[in-house]
């Protein structure tokens, strides 16, 4: 090729390959693929493996009598029928539930209406064994009642810290929802302490908005890493199903009556003798309406009239959170109130009693 000829393409030449990169400039980066991560995906797979083989199924059975059609009133069909009673038949009812281990004893955790009159308690491991369960005792207070199966290599749950869980913390509920087999859900503390709601005389809730339904009664409440910190209990709801309001027993004061039950029968809890009322709505104090004679209210000095504000120096608020304290106080141990009596304060040391047995409803 002449010089001359080369010299007049190099300028075309520079002028194609400065226009190619701006080309090349203005397409859009394509990303390099990312290295494959070796670790699972975020999830709370870790804490529902930890806490679920220590959450079992609960099925009862009971027989009840159930009234025969008005037929049987016939004085020729009665007297084919003189065994028994002729205007009755058996029926067999069946209900669900679920519990929790807590212990590698065999003994578990419940609540008292999933089994209350129960003839046959069937627990299903999640293992796929199963055992007929014993009722240890129960706590219509709370709604708590302890069970017992004879297996071998029980895996009890991990607990968790009940009085350090706040509002907001992520929680976990598991159990055998309207009998599927064993679910998870996932949701927040919704509230702690809530009470006033009469299903129990003991009320100090965990509200919860992970879903509760039907047959998750008796299940665990979890933390993020599956540590035990509530017993499911109740849904609020006006459906039947689960509406985002769930309460679950603490785990603390569900441990505390098991042990009580095992040990001595039933539920040890302090007791001063007295019936109190609120001074005014949102104040903190409550008077005194009530004292038992002989109570420990009685021997320390106690009136009716007098003002109680705090016990140990906690306020008592409207009287929920003083009769808690109280209760939670094991007999024999001295509290201190601070209380008015004629305008004046003053402070008084109490040992606490034992609170007595509830006295069953007449049948």
């Amino acid at each position: 090729m002449p010089n001359s000829l080369r010299w007049l393409l190099w300028p075309v030449i520079a002028g194609l390959v400065a226009g190619l990169a701006i080309v090349a400039l203005r397409q859009p980066a394509v990303p390099a693929p990312l290295p494959a991560s070796s670790s699972a995906a975020p999830g709370y797979a870790s804490a529902f493996n930890r806490a679920a083989p220590a959450v079992v199924n609960i099925y009862t059975s009971k027989v009840v009598q159930t009234p025969r059609s008005s037929v049987f009133e016939d004085p020729i069909l009665r007297h084919f029928f003189r065994r028994g009673n002729p205007a009755e038949r058996e029926k067999v009812e069946r209900s669900l539930g679920s519990g929790v281990i807590v212990s590698d004893q065999g003994y578990l955790l419940t609540n008292l209406h999933v089994i209350q009159g129960a003839d046959e308690i069937l627990v299903l491991l999640q293992d796929g064994r199963q055992s007929i369960a014993r009722l240890i005792g129960s706590d219509p207070e709370t709604d708590l009642a302890v069970l017992k199966i004879n297996l071998p290599e029980l895996q009890p749950i991990a607990l968790g810290n009940t009085p350090q869980v706040q509002v907001g913390d992520i929680v976990l509920a598991i159990g055998n929802p309207y009998g599927f087999g064993q679910s998870m859900s996932q949701g927040i503390v919704s509230a702690k302490g809530r009470y006033g709601l009469g299903l129990t005389n003991y009320e100090n809730f965990i509200q919860t908005d992970a879903a509760i339904n039907p047959g998750n009664s008796g299940g665990a409440l979890v933390d993020h890493e599956g540590r035990l910190i509530g017993i499911n209990t109740a849904i609020y709801t006006q459906s039947g199903g689960s509406t985002g309001i769930g309460l679950a027993i603490p785990a603390d004061l569900a441990l505390r009556t098991m042990k009580d039950i095992i040990e001595y029968g039933r539920p040890v809890r302090g007791w001063l003798g007295l019936e109190v009322k609120s001074v005014a709505p949102q104040s903190n104090g409550v008077v005194i309406s009530a004292i038992m004679p002989g109570g420990p209210a009685a021997k320390a000095g106690l009136k009716i009239g007098d003002v109680i504000f705090a016990i140990n120096e906690t306020p008592v608020g409207d009287g929920h959170a003083g009769m808690n304290e109280i209760a939670a106080t094991r007999p024999g141990s001295t509290v201190s109130l601070d209380f008015a009596r004629a305008g004046e304060r003053q402070r008084l040391d109490i040992v606490v009693g034992i609170r007595p047995a509830p006295v069953a409803a007449s049948g």
